[in-house]
């Protein structure tokens, strides 16, 4: 288990409390009971800044959440798929590199064995982390249920719960739902708008879901995290000009 203390013992905020904690204690117990242990980092200024952390989400309570949240979803058919395990390898590959994904997927395994409250750790979720970050989470979960091309009934009403947990409104849900569409249908409910939207409310919705979902909101995690943020930016960047060419705007 000391091998998860290697990139969890620093910046832990609030992902060791509640229902998260409990399920990560008991995959990495041997960190949480031996909280004096030298590997994992945990000294009293350590402690301290657990403490004080909490409601700020750094970048372990965000990796964590996300390893949670993807066990939730590859669950929810009753079968855990290798193209949804590839492409949380993938995920993470790119994000941290291959040693840490590692780490992360063997983690992953090991929360796949246990029963997942959905509820009680969105809650969690949701009274700690930031609502661009809550997006960031969402974004993801769906790509992972779209990994083998379709979204199962069960993983689809999984992830719907999960967005209500977390505070998602409905109209941002279609819109993250909708970036994983290629029509322009796909492209007015990425800007939240209808079809028979005015160019101006065209041009002030795409300025809205601009800093909505600007890289900037998740600077704090590091560089890592900006790479998925910007692939979310792009979407609507993509979703903004496939309607200015349809409607011809300039």
């Amino acid at each position: 288990m000391k091998k998860y203390a290697k990139w969890i013992g620093g910046g832990l905020g609030w992902a060791f409390g509640g229902p998260l904690g409990g399920i990560l204690g008991f995959a990495i117990g041997s960190m949480v009971d031996g909280a004096s242990n030298v590997e994992t980092g945990d000294t009293n200024q350590t402690r301290t800044r657990r403490q004080t952390s909490y409601g700020y989400t750094t970048a372990n309570d965000f990796v964590l959440s996300l390893l949670v949240l993807s066990a939730a979803v590859m669950k929810a058919d009753g079968k855990v798929m290798k193209s949804e395990l590839e492409y949380t390898r993938k995920f993470l590959e790119s994000q941290f590199g291959t040693r840490k994904a590692q780490d992360q997927i063997l983690l992953l395994r090991d929360v796949l064995n246990q029963h997942l409250d959905v509820r009680a750790v969105c809650l969690q979720i949701k009274q700690n982390m930031q609502h661009p970050l809550r997006l960031q989470l969402l974004h993801y979960v769906l790509g992972l249920a779209n990994a083998d091309g379709s979204i199962d009934t069960s993983e689809m009403r999984v992830i719907e719960n999960m967005a209500s947990y977390l505070g998602i409104s409905q109209k941002d849900f279609q819109s993250i739902r909708a970036m994983f569409g290629q029509d322009t249908e796909s492209a007015y409910k990425i800007l939240e708008i209808e079809e028979k939207a005015t160019e101006a409310d065209i041009k002030k919705a795409y300025r809205k879901m601009a800093v909505k979902y600007h890289p900037d909101k998740v600077n704090h995690l590091g560089e890592e995290f900006q790479k998925a943020a910007k692939e979310k930016f792009q979407k609507v960047q993509e979703a903004y000009e496939t309607i200015k060419k349809q409607r011809n705007i300039r």
